[in-house]
């Protein structure tokens, strides 16, 4: 059970033996900003040494309970996920915000998402492995804080979002309730207490399982559409596979993690290339593939190169209606969810994408993102002072060097 307390002053959650040296700490003079900035962050990587067990201690799901009481028991037991918590009333999205505001160049548009929490990977928790984790957590705090259906079926209703272990655990309640067979068998039914890396369908399975639709799109070469994990929910039957355990990791192995449905030579994957757009027509040597046929036709297609995913970015955000305009009205924010990103070794969160026409006439597109392996005090500290934040969220094309990439919306 959650023996921490939080903080009256910054809210940072912390076991209740450092609270007091901690709440003291904002009172010396002595100390500059950016020295109690950074002991906040090594506050907040010590409190999560200090008040979580490790997970095999934390708590146990019988084998033999029914699906409800495991879920009632996940729902008793589980504590929110510390996080260090921006001073700025919006977050990160406000001071992101701001800074493209204080940007004179009449030909840029921003659009942004709404409020989201950004969770950073720890050195002694989840660095190296969590990124997935952590960008589920991400997009997790962005429901939680928009959407009132969401806050009421994520994780039981409990209003806040998980640590690793216990989302280690939701996941598995996926894999038991039928969302994600391929994955559940790749990983053996079994993540909980892992360090195991996971990708897009893990993050699908586990919005899908409290009942939100989650679609994948795959961005590639056109020669690699046949590999595209676009594939709907558990409504339609999974490909066939005839490769055994051993082939499927030699496969991921090779592939990178968005690849875990690949199969060895001998297996059908048919099944899958009739679920994936059907690009035979198109000249394009770079296709975009999706579980949902009539978005993914929506979207420019004769692109080269990245262009193809800039510009379905470009239009999942500009899509809907705005909701909120700032007052240089070249910025504004979206009711678009974050979407979760994903490439071969990492994933990260785009939180909103920036056009600009080049003199030239030509549009320019940078995605704006969220790292999970940034510190979320530097991110602050960059945006507040409108300097060196570029270099951190800021992506262009020239940076999208992977042949693959995969993207989850919700």
């Amino acid at each position: 059970m959650d023996s921490s307390v939080n903080c009256p002053f910054c809210h940072l959650n912390l076991p209740p033996s450092q609270l007091q040296r901690h709440a003291n700490s904002h009172f010396d003079e002595d100390d500059g900003v950016a020295e109690k900035d950074e002991q906040l962050a090594r506050d907040l990587e010590l409190a999560q040494q200090l008040s979580i067990p490790p997970p095999s201690s934390t708590f146990t799901i019988q084998e033999n309970n029914t699906m409800d009481e495991k879920i009632s028991c996940l729902i008793a037991l589980q504590y929110r996920s510390s996080f260090y918590h921006v001073k700025s009333p919006g977050g990160l999205i406000s001071l992101l915000s701001n800074c493209f505001e204080l940007d004179a160049d009449t030909n840029t548009t921003v659009l942004l998402s709404g409020y989201v929490d950004h969770f950073q990977s720890l050195a002694s928790e989840d660095a190296g492995w969590g990124c997935g984790w952590r960008n589920i957590q991400m997009l997790s705090s962005h429901l939680l804080s928009h959407r009132h259906d969401a806050s009421e079926l994520l994780f039981g209703g409990s209003g806040f979002v998980p640590d690793i272990p216990f989302l280690q655990r939701w996941l598995e309640i996926a894999w038991e309730k039928g969302f994600d067979a391929l994955g559940s068998h790749h990983f053996n039914n079994s993540v909980y207490g892992s360090k195991h890396w996971i990708g897009t369908t893990e993050c699908a399975a586990i919005f899908r399982s409290f009942g939100l639709r989650a679609r994948i799109v795959d961005f590639g070469p056109k020669e690699l559409q046949s590999f595209f994990l676009s594939v709907p929910g558990t409504s339609l039957t999974p490909p066939v596979v005839t490769a055994n355990a051993s082939d499927k990791r030699k496969a991921f192995q090779v592939y990178g993690p968005m690849d875990r449905y690949l199969v060895g030579r001998n297996s059908d994957v048919s099944q899958l290339d009739s679920i994936v757009n059907d690009q035979s027509q198109s000249s394009t040597n770079y296709v975009a593939g999706e579980s949902d046929h009539s978005m993914a036709n929506r979207f420019p297609r004769k692109k080269e190169g990245h262009q193809v995913l800039l510009d379905w970015v470009w239009n999942y955000f500009s899509e809907e209606s705005l909701t909120t305009s700032v007052q240089n009205r070249h910025v504004v924010i979206t009711n678009r969810v974050p979407l979760y990103f994903q490439h071969d070794g990492h994933s990260r969160t785009i939180v909103g994408i920036q056009f600009r026409r080049q003199q030239n006439g030509v549009p320019q597109y940078n995605l704006l993102i969220l790292d999970p392996a940034h510190r979320t005090v530097a991110l602050e500290r960059s945006l507040g002072e409108n300097a060196g934040w570029k270099k951190l969220i800021k992506r262009g094309a020239h940076t999208l060097k992977k042949p693959q990439y995969q993207v989850l919306l919700l």
